[in-house]
């Protein structure tokens, strides 16, 4: 449920018990916290209460206390340890669609496109006519199906009449939209007064082409995905975003159907167009094998989920012995590259390399030590050629003076 705000109501100023808030006890059913939820957030929904500003406040309360007490696990948190175990800023809460603005719900839609889970809530005059009974009921015989288009934020209803067979062998009540509409399937229980109180809802979800709902009374604990809880956990750590995954499976409250007519409705939860579906009302016996499969699977998914939680503490210990190792191997690496680089270094030390600098300025290397022999050939600093060079030179030139003077 929700206070009609696009950023999802938050913790109330002072909280209080949310058993008190709900006029409940510790050993309450969740059928009797539902109950009493229901019957507040009615009372108080900001829908009739336009010209009470304080019903808006109690509503979000209400709200806000429905929101951990209807969750197992975080009415488990909430028993051990108070407020302070719960993640406050995580509890997600549902959008009223009839108390938004145009802006806001268009901003709504956007995400929901995106895949963002949004929960929205029932609006708060199909809740009150259905509690009145001044809603029109279509007769759903068992083993047939009905076509509708149903407005948003509107519902039709339809009643199912099962037999003491029917009843023991199990009942499933299917909703599909092949155009991919969102909706919502409602069961309602009967009020004393005529009327009808919500007792069940489950959120469309997309399955294949086509998104579906459905609701299974076959005697045995069948479980129900919230969807939401894995996105909220990816949110906050893609990493554990595989270990909440079955998290999100929460089990239906209500498991059987006794003999008699039971009111189901599809409400249309699409943001601007009417929702197209199709609703089927099937006895379970002529599925006796697929029944069989459903309570085997959801008993694995169970042990599985179990099972993840457990593996998660060993997997988390092994990601963090990765981490240490993983840090030490780049250390090691730098150090072993830093004392490679210094040997090198120091090995490039040992060298007869010794940098000069010619007549030109130049700089110039050699790895030539002089010897007596460039020596020889070597100017003098004032330019001529000393010794016995000197002598052969002139020896040369004379040789050639005298050919010249010959040939004259």
């Amino acid at each position: 449920m929700s206070s009609g705000k696009m950023e999802g109501p938050s913790a109330p100023a002072v909280r209080r018990d949310p058993y008190e808030v709900l006029s409940v006890t510790r050993e309450s059913s969740d059928q009797e916290i539902k109950s009493a939820y229901r019957k507040l957030a009615l009372k108080y929904h900001p829908d009739k209460n336009t010209s009470n500003p304080e019903a808006s406040e109690l509503f979000k309360e209400v709200a806000y206390s429905y929101s951990i007490l209807s969750d197992p696990e975080k009415r488990r948190q909430y028993d051990t340890a108070g407020f302070e175990a719960l993640e406050n800023e995580n509890m997600d809460m549902e959008i009223d669609l009839s108390n938004l603005g145009t802006v806001n719900t268009m901003f709504a839609a956007l995400f929901s496109k995106l895949g963002v889970p949004i929960k929205t809530t029932i609006a708060a005059n199909v809740l009150e006519e259905a509690l009145n009974g001044t809603v029109t009921v279509r007769p759903l015989p068992l083993g047939t199906s009905s076509n509708g288009k149903v407005e948003k934020q509107c519902a039709h209803f339809f009643s199912i009449t099962i037999n003491d067979h029917q009843a023991q062998a199990g009942v499933v009540i299917r909703v599909i939209s092949a155009s991919q509409s969102k909706f919502k399937l409602l069961y309602f229980e009967q009020e004393p007064n005529g009327g009808y109180g919500l007792a069940l809802q489950e959120d469309s979800e997309k399955t294949g082409k086509a998104t579906s709902a459905g609701m299974y009374f076959l005697h045995f604990q069948v479980y129900r995905m919230d969807s939401t809880v894995n996105a909220l956990a990816m949110a906050k750590d893609p990493e554990a975003a595989f270990f909440k995954r079955l998290e999100g499976l929460q089990p239906c409250e209500v498991s059987e159907l006794k003999p008699g007519t039971h009111i189901f409705a599809v409400y249309g939860d699409n943001f601007f167009k009417p929702a197209t579906y199709t609703i089927e009302a099937m006895c379970a016996k002529s599925y006796e094998d697929t029944t069989g499969r459903l309570k085997e699977v959801e008993a694995k998914i169970l042990a599985k989920r179990n099972d993840l939680r457990q593996f998660e503490i060993e997997y988390r210990k092994a990601l963090a012995r990765f981490q240490e190792v993983t840090n030490k191997y780049n250390q090691e690496k730098q150090s072993v590259d830093e004392l490679l680089k210094q040997r090198d270094t120091i090995h490039s030390s040992f060298t007869t390399v010794r940098t000069m600098i010619n007549s030109s300025g130049v700089t110039g290397s050699s790895s030539k030590i002089p010897n007596d022999d460039s020596r020889l050939d070597s100017p003098a600093e004032d330019g001529s050629f000393d010794g016995k060079d000197k002598s052969n030179k002139k020896k040369w030139f004379n040789l050639n003076l005298n050919r010249s003077d010959k040939k004259g």
